[in-house]
């Protein structure tokens, strides 16, 4: 099942995300850090999801309560794999490095083979768009965070 913050076909709305963590044997956040992001996966969400369910997170570092994760980790209630964390970059000494059923990777999902083709191709466009009075794509609004 999906969430989003708006129901649709086939997504459910964040207001059910508590009631879907128990059905779910993968979570997977791929969602912008902002004001209503920041810990949302905080201690009481990580104790709804499902015993030894996987939680995946490849966006922002705080949308997890760090501390949260190193106690469902320590206690093995979750596994996670994650390219993100809190605080970024993650120190040598930090208790993650060690933490059971974890696995961190490299936060290079953008590198592949045509990334610099794809991107000189958004530049090249987005500077036309701009020239014509045209609106630029994939214009971020609202509230995003580092």
């Amino acid at each position: 099942m999906r969430v989003a913050s708006g129901a649709r076909e086939g997504v459910a709305p964040v207001s059910e995300l508590d009631d879907l963590l128990g059905q779910a044997d993968i979570v997977v956040l791929t969602v912008p850090l902002t004001s209503e992001t920041r810990h949302l996966m905080n201690a009481q969400r990580l104790a709804k999801v499902k015993p030894r369910a996987l939680l995946v997170n490849a966006a922002r570092g705080p949308l997890v309560d760090t501390e949260a994760l190193l106690r469902a980790l320590q206690d093995k209630r979750i596994r996670a794999a994650i390219d993100v964390t809190d605080p970024e970059p993650l120190p040598p000494e930090h208790p993650l490095w060690s933490a059971p059923n974890l696995l961190i990777t490299p936060h290079v999902a953008g590198d592949s083979p045509k990334f610099m083709e794809r991107i000189f191709k958004l530049a090249s466009e987005q500077a036309q768009r701009y020239a014509r009075g045209e609106p630029l794509l994939n214009a971020v609004t609202g509230e995003y965070l580092r």
